[in-house]
């Protein structure tokens, strides 16, 4: 669902019952908020959240995207989503991922597309792809690393686990945390940037993305596609994702 009021643009999932999973319809409503954003010079800021208390994003649908059992097939899949992340990493206005509930996976790849990641106290998060023998499939492991400490950034990917907000804020993943009322709080913030020129904003956001635009950053964003891609059709990834339906629907 797409909104526009005091020059935000609110993007939300609406997929409740799906704990806001991606799919393909996701995919396609976010390209329009972007487009949207990149258009209208009255939508000087995004926000990306997910309906409800318990989920901002579950990461890809795994019931729509375990049927992609090829390499090709998760390559296009795959690529779809990454080609709207880089779209969102380099967005010439500001961004802000408003975590209102779980993030896991592909989850944690949009919020870190995001310039900003304000969260719910309490509400987890993690990169769980290698639980799944996966990499991050839609750039998240390039972005992490451009905008974490490798260390921090590392260990995230590598531990698999969910953390809290307040332990995502302390290493550096989360930049403010709201403990109720969060849309209210969250347009609060950012009252000083939307009552900016949005020529200004423009500005600083080219500024600042510039060393993602480059073909150097490009190759590594969209290699990790390639990687993630060749191991979806293993059997060790085929095996994970069996036991991982199969707990979850007990």
């Amino acid at each position: 669902m797409i909104e526009k009021q005091h020059g935000i643009v609110w993007f939300t999932i609406c997929r409740p019952t799906r704990r806001n999973a991606i799919d393909y319809a996701v995919m396609d409503e976010l390209e329009q908020a972007l487009q949207l954003v990149e258009c209208d010079d009255e939508a000087k800021v995004l926000v990306i959240t997910g309906e409800g208390e318990e989920a901002f994003c579950a990461g890809g649908d795994l019931q729509v995207f375990h049927q992609l059992t090829t390499k090709e097939e998760a390559h296009a899949m795959l690529w779809k989503m990454g080609n709207i992340l880089y779209r969102l990493l380099t967005l010439p206005k500001p961004t802000v991922a408003l975590i209102n509930g779980k993030a896991i996976g592909g989850g944690c790849e949009l919020a870190t597309a995001c310039d900003f990641r304000f969260a719910r106290a309490g509400a987890r998060l993690g990169f769980v792809q290698a639980n799944l023998a996966i990499t991050t499939g839609w750039g998240g492991a390039a972005m992490l690393f451009e905008k974490m400490a490798y260390d921090k950034a590392l260990d995230l990917l590598l531990h698999a686990q969910t953390i809290t907000a307040e332990e995502a804020e302390r290493i550096g993943f989360v930049h403010r945390i709201f403990a109720d009322s969060l849309r209210e709080r969250c347009e609060k913030q950012l009252r000083c940037y939307t009552n900016k020129p949005t020529a200004v904003l423009r500005a600083y956001k080219e500024a600042a993305v510039g060393r993602w635009k480059t073909e150097e950053f490009r190759q590594r964003f969209f290699a990790e596609i390639e990687r993630c891609a060749y191991l979806w059709e293993s059997e060790e990834h085929d095996r994970a994702v069996q036991s991982f339906l199969a707990k979850r629907n007990k």
